[in-house]
């Protein structure tokens, strides 16, 4: 099997941490230094289903300071660091597979400068989404990327995030403008700038995001913002079976009609939305889509999906304009993964991110819902399926190794076959620990190998994260 390696719970060999280091560590930060068992624990795991010995001590970091005295004691003694924000991440990134400490920047969450004249706006790495679109919400814009986790946005640069708008305003990639780095011997860095455009030497700004934290801690970020809509609208419509769902999408897609949402839930996820949510939404596999524009262009685009959905034996289709309906709607959808988890009590869910071309879409789900359905194992299908990125959350008994191997293996023939289409191991979630053995298939050793000569060149004692990504050994 090509994901981990190791088994579900990671024993990976410890660093030592010298007595001086901690002596340091605790003279420098006095109390914002933690070692207590509970705190400890709760910045050693993630949402994910994979589990590792927690850190030796967790900082909370107040200031781009505190990052850079952190990191430098870290490699003077050479002790692994890792950086942690809203610990929503799924694919064992924050876990301290060789040990070390983790530095906490939920602090380090303020808004620094809004240009609104610019469309940018500089905040610190640890305020999340929300909270950063609460605190501009009186200017007339927004920040768009919507993983549905309330993420922070320096673990959402770190992944290269997406989410829900990815369809119509990309992803955490193109919004990212520039960061403010403390590299792994403690010095701050700046790349890019809140130019349009620049051609100014190596994009260090596109190496550092999606780098999940194993080039450098980010300590304040300058992403773009956007007007808000004039008008928006959001419908749901059910189909008779996820290929007619996906039909409809891709040809939306290829008709370049500008939708901002389209996100698909299977009947699985329908059923355990409903109960979670409480909801009565009709369960068949159903489209959840939103427009953004004037009121003219919104109505066109919106009967224009209509027209194509009806063609592919779409119906149910109901509107959603009020805010508090749109809000209702989409906080069920992003809510699909806490309804499946609590639908199979004392369950973990394994979840897959494959993205594939937009034309291959249906060639790449509907051999997985076969399999999947062929398993007997629980499990739910969303997507954010505008830009073919989809997400099979598997629903296992974390003590059934058997169980576990099986919801692998289906993981792995998803991969392999997106991989075959065009597609990618990971829309958003990113590599971490689990996906490993992908990015070598994906990738190939030769480009894999180039990732590892960055990593040594830059980070050469591998303090930063280590252990993600790929193995330097």
């Amino acid at each position: 099997m090509n994901a981990p390696t190791s088994p579900h719970v990671l024993a990976a060999e410890q660093r030592p941490i010298p007595d001086a280091f901690m002596a340091a560590l605790s003279a420098r930060f006095g109390s914002q230094c933690v070692t207590s068992q509970a705190v400890r624990e709760q910045h050693g795991r993630d949402e994910g289903s994979i589990t590792a010995p927690p850190p030796a001590a967790v900082v909370y970091a107040e200031s781009s300071q505190d990052v850079q005295d952190a990191v430098a004691l870290c490699h003077q003694y050479e002790v692994p660091v890792i950086a942690y924000g809203a610990g929503s991440s799924l694919e064992g990134h924050l876990l301290a597979v060789q040990g070390g400490i983790s530095i906490d920047v939920n602090r380090m969450n303020k808004v620094l400068s809004i240009d609104t004249e610019d469309l940018t706006i500089t905040v610190q790495p640890g305020i999340t989404r929300k909270q950063l679109n609460e605190a501009i919400k009186d200017t007339g814009f927004f920040f768009p990327i919507d993983p549905g986790a309330d993420a922070s946005i320096g673990g959402m640069a770190s992944t290269r995030a997406s989410g829900t708008n990815a369809v119509r305003y990309g992803t955490m990639r193109e919004n990212v403008l520039a960061l403010e780095v403390v590299t792994a011997i403690g010095q701050l860095i700046r790349t890019g700038n809140r130019a349009k455009k620049s051609a100014a030497g190596y994009d260090l700004t596109r190496l550092m995001v999606g780098s999940e934290g194993t080039l450098g801690i980010f300590t304040e970020i300058s992403l773009r913002i956007y007007p808000l809509p004039e008008a928006v609208s959001a419908a749901i419509c059910s189909f008779p079976t996820i290929e007619a769902a996906v039909r409809t999408v891709i040809e939306t897609i290829q008709m370049g009609i500008p939708i901002a949402r389209v996100e698909l839930i299977d009947v699985n996820a329908v059923r355990m939305v409903n109960a979670y949510s409480k909801l009565d939404l009709r369960e068949e596999p159903m489209l959840l889509m939103e427009f953004h524009g004037s009121p003219t262009g919104v109505k066109e685009q919106a009967e224009m999906v209509q027209d194509l959905a009806s063609e592919h034996g779409g119906n149910a289709f109901e509107w959603a304009e009020r805010p508090e309906d749109r809000t209702r709607l989409f906080t069920a959808r992003h809510n699909a993964y806490f309804a499946a988890v609590s639908s199979v009590p004392g369950c973990r869910c394994i979840t897959t991110d494959t993205c594939v071309p937009i034309s291959r879409l249906a060639d790449a789900l509907l051999q997985c819902v076969t399999e999947a359905d062929a398993s007997g194992i629980p499990y739910f299908l969303v997507g954010h399926v505008g830009d073919g990125n989809f997400h099979f959350g598997y629903l296992i008994d974390p003590d059934n190794d058997s169980q576990r191997a099986q919801a692998e293996q289906l993981n792995h023939q998803l991969v392999q076959r997106a991989i075959a289409l065009g597609g990618t191991c990971t829309g958003e979630h990113g590599i971490g620990v689990h996906k490993q053995g992908f990015l070598l298939e994906e990738a190939g050793e030769g480009a894999v190998a180039m990732m590892r000569a960055i990593k040594q060149a830059l980070d050469p004692k591998n303090i930063l994260n280590p252990g993600k990504i790929f193995q330097l050994g």
